[in-house]
């Protein structure tokens, strides 16, 4: 039997999802780049990279709200599914 959801269609939140994980990984970037220096003794950088690292943060709440979104999407989904038929029974 065929799948009625296509692999390559996009589920509610996906896009939340890889934002977030973007978003992430630019905060975990920063986070390296700021403390590097701080470790091998050398200047420090100025606040505001200190900022970019709450990017990590950030995309964590992103990628949560995301997660969120496709359970909810699932959860509506599986009502529907198993919501009675609205014929009448004999």
């Amino acid at each position: 039997m065929r799948e009625q959801t296509q692999s390559n269609s996009a589920a509610p939140g996906d896009r939340l999802i890889r934002a977030g994980a973007i978003v992430f990984f630019v905060g975990t970037v920063a986070t390296l780049v700021t403390v590097a220096p701080l470790l091998l003794g050398t200047t420090p950088f100025p606040t505001y990279m200190f900022g970019l690292s709450m990017l990590m943060g950030v995309g964590f709440l992103i990628a949560g709200a995301g997660v969120f979104q496709s359970i909810a999407a699932g959860r509506r989904q599986a009502r529907a599914a198993a919501a009675p038929s609205s014929s009448p029974s004999p």
